[in-house]
């Protein structure tokens, strides 16, 4: 019995679904701010980090929990 467990094509097409909207929605609405360029500038800069930034985190706690499921398993003798 494996402990890994798997999302369905339809979860996976959710997640980059909802994501694409949220980047698309966010972009609109620096765009049509009323505000200098170099002002929506520094926000489309700003939410380019936090995604990049949150991507990044994502994947150290996914590599921190293989980590430590994979210490448990040769624990375990499995």
């Amino acid at each position: 019995m494996s402990d890994k467990q798997q999302n369905t094509a339809a979860f996976y097409g959710q997640a980059v679904a909802s994501f694409a909207v949220a980047m698309a929605a966010t972009a609109i609405g620096i765009y049509q701010l009323d505000a200098d360029p170099w002002v929506r500038g520094f926000l489309a800069i700003a939410v380019l980090y936090l995604v990049t930034s949150a991507f990044t985190l994502a994947k150290v706690i996914r590599d921190r929990q293989e980590g430590t499921r994979a210490v448990h398993h040769s624990q375990r003798g499995v």
